[in-house]
């Protein structure tokens, strides 16, 4: 499964995520406070086509900007939980339960782009 991120101002300007990278973009998201937690609960369920703002998406940009990538150099990845590991995902599918977290992160370039697609939107559409 699949997220698309659909620029509300260009055809065709779009950003995608894997269920693993949005699940923790969202957590993150979530943490930042700067979406309703109603909006980026509606934004977990794929092709809703839930609309955030012009407004909105630059802070949303701003934010993981200021806030989160000075933390994360680009050799990082960041768990749901806020964590950071230098490991690389090497694609295991963590199944017991006690590990499943293990499976949803995102990397430092990810976020950079997410960042720069929100900059260069006019909002944006999840589906």
């Amino acid at each position: 499964m699949s997220f698309t991120l659909i620029d509300a101002g260009s055809e065709g300007y779009e950003f995608s995520a894997s269920v693993w990278q949005w699940k923790a973009a969202l957590e993150i998201i979530k943490d930042l406070d700067v979406l309703s937690e109603s909006t980026v609960r509606q934004m977990s369920y794929n092709a809703m086509g839930i609309r955030i703002g012009i407004d909105e998406a630059h802070q949303l940009a701003e934010a993981i900007r200021d806030r989160i990538l000075p933390q994360l150099a680009p050799d990082k990845r960041m768990y749901a939980d806020g964590s950071i590991t230098t490991e690389p995902d090497d694609g295991t599918i963590y199944r017991d339960s006690d590990e499943q977290w293990k499976n949803y992160s995102v990397t430092h370039d990810w976020l950079a782009e997410l960042v720069d697609f929100c900059l260069r939107s006019k909002g944006f559409q999840v589906f």
